[in-house]
């Protein structure tokens, strides 16, 4: 089993298209054909979850964070950055990261949060737009269901739950094959109709390559006649934050005193409480303040974020009340994430948790 073979896997949970501009996701330290012999789930990429990697046997670790967002001029130590990916190199221990990509599919960190407060019926809370394409192609009738299957297995025509979903018309297909053709149908320099199915499919984007060489393969023309636009729908399976309801309403004493228990917290910083029962929660690992407007259009009694400055939390309005529970603590279970996701598919070497507790923050009780 390589490194390749790992990531792979992991970028067909969250592909890395998905990845904010600003992200570096990916493999950021090692080469891809190295054999595993064991790999570390981590948050963050430090000095001193190199060494945890290298005690216990692990030579790739798989984090949420970067370890590097910028690029490196200079390797000589001055940081913590450089000394980590310098250690890395020095004893032959990759790093790849699954970070806002992670973060933006079914299933990733905010379904995570939602996993741990038990929210039924999840969804995402912000769909992405501008990440479907549609594929229309042109196919003789008696071959139009061997390039639907062959669409459909290369990941086409997935609509939320319901999958192989395509439309199809008929029609009358016109052309005159030329010069050195060899025509599927017809006969050299002598016009031609043929009776054809207008098929369309969606697809994520990001499977642009594979749908084309499922499509060329599978369609029996020499040339093929499609064509691709970019749609601006919103994707169901991707985006921001996470938004879900409690089986049963709480007061809202009650209900922070559950996410404590929940999420495993020391502390919290919340907006005045409202006086009303808590049914409808928004959650957003690490900084996503950028949510809140969603999540009070959305109907969420409380949003559950982290990062939030002083100012910010005026802007809850007495609409809804925000509960900033640390970046750590929102997004430390993606951990648990990653073992579960590399544990269920490979079986034959060693996926384990960092036991470093990396949250840079520490709290002071005066006792």
């Amino acid at each position: 089993m390589t490194i390749r073979d790992i990531t792979n896997y992991l970028e067909q949970l969250a592909p890395l298209s998905y990845q904010a501009s600003y992200d570096n996701a990916g493999l950021i330290v090692g080469y891809p054909q190295t054999e595993v012999t064991g790999v570390l789930a981590t948050l963050d990429c430090t000095e001193e979850i190199i060494e945890e990697a290298i005690a216990r046997n692990c030579n790739l670790i798989v984090a949420h964070h970067p370890i590097v967002f910028k690029g490196l001029k200079r390797f000589n130590g001055k940081n913590y950055v450089e000394r980590a990916v310098m250690l890395a190199i020095k004893n032959d221990v990759a790093i790849y990261a699954t970070h806002t990509n992670l973060d933006s599919v079914k299933g990733g960190v905010n379904y995570m949060i939602a996993e741990k407060l038990g929210l039924e019926k999840p969804k995402i809370l912000s769909p992405q737009k501008q990440i479907l394409k549609k594929l229309v192609v042109f196919v003789p009738l008696e071959n139009s269901q061997t390039v639907l299957d062959a669409l459909h297995s290369a990941g086409a025509g997935q609509i939320g739950e319901y999958k192989n979903c395509s439309f199809r018309v008929e029609g009358t297909g016109t052309f005159t094959p030329t010069g050195e053709a060899n025509p599927h149908i017809g006969t050299l320099n002598k016009a031609e109709e043929v009776r054809e199915n207008r098929l369309e499919v969606i697809f994520d984007s990001h499977l642009e390559n594979q749908i084309l060489r499922a499509l060329k393969t599978a369609h029996p023309y020499e040339e093929v006649a499609y064509y691709l636009s970019l749609l601006e729908n919103e994707n169901q399976e991707v985006g921001s934050g996470v938004i879900g309801t409690l089986s049963n309403s709480l007061s809202e004493k009650d209900f922070l005193n559950y996410l404590v228990e929940k999420m495993g917290l020391e502390t919290l910083r919340h907006t005045p409480l409202r006086g009303k029962e808590i049914k409808r929660i928004a959650v957003c690992g690490g900084a996503g303040g950028f949510l809140l407007g969603d999540a009070i259009r959305q109907g969420a009694d409380v949003f559950i974020t982290a990062d939030y400055k002083y100012h910010e939390f005026f802007d809850a309005d007495n609409q809804i009340i925000i509960c900033d529970i640390g970046h750590y603590e929102s997004e430390v279970y993606t951990k648990d994430l990653i073992v579960r996701y590399l544990s269920e598919k490979f079986s034959n070497f060693a996926v384990l948790k960092s036991q470093v507790n990396t949250n840079p923050v520490r709290y002071f009780r005066n006792l």
